[in-house]
């Protein structure tokens, strides 16, 4: 099964939240889309893993500015086109395919991050990271994939929620929580490994 790791913007925790997923599955891992070559999400998550089962798979583009892979590839004369998609293979394993950014940002001039997952079958976990305005904005996507038909494992929340914001989204919604990562003072692969124990209760 392959399981989309995307969120309701950008600085989300897509790569450890991925990382969490990926180790509580002992899945393998891949982002199709790297924007920015200074730390690779890959090499993050491949160094907070502690099962040796899973695989990292390179990235199919490696784009070199931090910043909308449509921008991105424009200044590295690349062209990202959804027809030369090429998953890797996992022999039976699940895979965990990391998202760049939220779900609407575009990875060329017509085709965006959600696009891309729907060339792919599988389901999405969704990441709403909470701060000042995530209701509208998780509602906002949450309509955004029922609108597609778009199959949704779940959500996992990311910060502290003092105001208890995840009850409304859950209740607006109607998807399942998978999990709640506090706001993490420090992340070791002993902090991903204890949270995917917690995952996969839920799962």
């Amino acid at each position: 099964m392959n399981y989309f790791i995307s969120a309701i913007g950008t600085d989300s925790g897509k790569t450890i939240i991925s990382a969490i997923v990926t180790e509580a599955l002992q899945a393998d891992y891949w982002k199709p889309v790297q924007a920015g070559l200074e730390v690779k999400d890959s090499d993050t998550v491949k160094h907070l893993l502690t099962n040796t089962t899973s695989n990292i798979h390179p990235e199919q583009w490696l784009l070199k500015s931090p910043m909308s892979p449509h921008l991105a590839a424009e200044k590295d004369n690349i062209n990202i086109e959804l027809d030369s998609l090429s998953i890797p293979a996992t022999n039976n394993k699940n895979l965990v395919i990391e998202g760049a950014g939220g779900l609407l940002v575009p990875i060329n001039g017509k085709q965006t991050v959600l696009d891309l997952f729907q060339k792919l079958e599988g389901e999405l976990v969704l990441i709403s990271n909470i701060y000042l305005g995530s209701i509208n904005h998780t509602l906002l996507s949450v309509n955004e994939l029922k609108n597609r038909g778009v199959k949704v494992k779940g959500i996992i929340f990311n910060g502290n929620d003092p105001d208890n914001t995840k009850k409304i989204i859950l209740e607006h919604s109607g998807y399942k929580e998978l999990l709640h990562v506090p706001t993490l003072e420090t992340i070791s692969s002993q902090t991903i490994q204890s949270l995917a124990k917690e995952l996969i209760k839920n799962w």
